[in-house]
């Protein structure tokens, strides 16, 4: 849910939220509103989701796995996303084990596809592996698949204004709408006054609305073709005791990407 900036090992395995980081990017645009004040939680959160949907968006990113026993797995992966994050390309670089390696998401990760170099077989992943871990990381594919799950699947409601990692911030809390299947109750999320980047996410259990589960944390924020972008990226599972951290290497937005590139027949090429 977070975010195609809303992201994103072992590619079989693993759990993903719609729009939680891009095939591995987050990308958020500054728009200030001349009166924050009369804000409502649904003016902050349509800002948000708005900022977080660039059109299309190129990213190269490292991913850095640490796991219970403090062993650490890393990645290096390219993604491309078109729509708004409405499809969703990834392709491994490193390691060796996992190079050319590919995910397609498409409906905004309703759909998965993954393809596999040494058996050069594609396969489609079953509707609930959305929500499973992308590559045994922190992030599901329904946290890397981009989307419209903040406006579509919850209810906004702002509260205090608060302090975080020492922004000035609004804070909003957004509740799972009946008849959802997102994989989260509710989430609380700080969002920047200056330029509505959510630097903060928390996410609550699916069937336990007091049990927080994961933490998202976002730093390093700089101007990239004119969008404020979180340049690392930290997902703190706090029931696993692990952390998944994406940091971009490479970010570009508004490129021109063919429709053919998110196909089945193109995780081959």
């Amino acid at each position: 849910m977070i975010m195609n900036r809303r992201l994103r090992m072992n590619p079989g395995g693993g759990k993903a939220m719609k729009k939680t980081i891009i095939s591995g990017l987050i990308v958020l645009l500054a728009a200030p509103f001349s009166s924050s004040q009369e804000l409502t939680g649904e003016d902050i959160i349509q800002k948000v989701n708005d900022l977080m949907n660039v059109q299309t968006a190129y990213g190269k990113a490292k991913m850095t796995i640490v796991t219970t026993s403090g062993q650490k797995r890393t990645f290096i992966y390219e993604s491309w996303s078109k729509n708004k994050g409405e499809k969703n390309l990834v392709r491994y670089l490193e390691p060796r084990r996992v190079k050319d390696q590919a995910v397609l998401m498409l409906n905004n990760a309703d759909d998965i596809w993954m393809y596999f170099p040494r058996t050069q077989r594609v396969r489609k992943l079953a509707t609930h592996a959305k929500k499973q871990k992308m590559q045994g990381s922190d992030f599901s594919y329904e946290d890397m698949g981009s989307g419209d799950a903040f406006i579509t699947d919850y209810t906004p409601k702002r509260l205090k204004d608060e302090k975080m990692e020492g922004y000035d911030c609004y804070q909003v809390e957004l509740t799972r709408k009946p008849g959802s299947d997102m994989s989260y109750s509710r989430l609380i999320m700080w969002v920047i006054k200056e330029n509505f980047v959510p630097v903060v996410i928390d996410y609550y259990h699916e069937d336990d609305p007091s049990l927080h589960e994961k933490r998202l944390t976002q730093s390093d924020i700089r101007i990239i073709d004119d969008l404020p972008t979180a340049m690392k990226v930290v997902m703190l599972n706090k029931n696993d005791n692990t952390q998944t951290e994406m940091e971009l290497l490479e970010v570009k937005y508004n490129l021109t990407l063919d429709d053919s590139m998110f196909t089945e027949r193109s995780l081959k090429k």
